[in-house]
């Protein structure tokens, strides 16, 4: 589990840039029962394309180094 949350915060890590590049953000706040809670903020936080964002970016990217993981939530 340890080294699964490594890896998870690793990917968000480079993720980062290019949202923080369009004025947004995401933030890793827990891993639990195979599922990412994060936190999307600035312009990311209202973006119409944040649901894209989250299923076929971050989630994607995710999945492909975690298979464990079922899926990634966006807390508000």
């Amino acid at each position: 589990m340890q080294k699964e949350e490594e890896i998870i915060i690793e990917i968000i890590d480079n993720l980062r840039p290019f949202l923080i590049n369009d004025g947004g953000d995401v933030q890793f706040l827990k891993y639990e029962n195979n599922i990412v809670y994060i936190k999307m903020s600035g312009a990311c936080a209202n973006c119409h394309m944040l649901d894209l964002t989250i299923k076929e970016g971050i989630e994607a990217a995710i999945k492909s180094e975690v298979p464990s993981v079922k899926k990634v939530v966006n807390v508000n």
